[in-house]
């Protein structure tokens, strides 16, 4: 990687730019809470098909993206969501930041289970992957 290259994505990182919704999901298949990263087309076929079984994958150029994933896992009611909002370099590591909306403490959700999930693409990045919640 270019010198060039290298310094603008950094920059990129650090701005919380280019990041790329695939999919945002109350109901998600995944049923435990989990963050999930895949840069390969296998890592991405298997998480897509734990999100949401059969239903065809999108495309993405894995060569120039990395897959980043948040589920909230089973809820016990409406008013939840969760939104990947950026990333941050912190040394060699990628940190992903995301949130949690919760209902207000004074809303009557619907009484519905649902699994909130948050699938979305960051530039390509090698090494380690963190999550991070921040608060909203």
């Amino acid at each position: 990687m270019t010198m060039v290259l290298a310094a603008w994505l950094a920059l990129m990182l650090q701005a919380g730019a280019g990041v790329e919704t695939i999919a945002r999901d109350g109901m998600s298949q995944v049923e435990t809470p989990r963050q999930a990263v895949a840069r390969t087309a296998a890592e991405w076929s298997a998480l897509w098909r734990d999100h949401a079984g059969d239903t065809p994958a999108p495309a993405v150029d894995l060569a120039a993206r990395t897959v980043v994933a948040v589920f909230l896992g089973t809820r016990a009611s409406a008013g939840y969501a969760v939104e990947i909002v950026g990333t941050r370099r912190d040394g060699q590591a990628v940190i992903v930041e995301w949130r949690e909306r919760r209902p207000a403490p004074d809303a009557i959700p619907a009484q519905v289970l649902t699994a909130p999930a948050h699938l979305a693409t960051i530039p390509r990045a090698v090494g380690e992957i963190r999550f991070e919640k921040v608060q909203p």
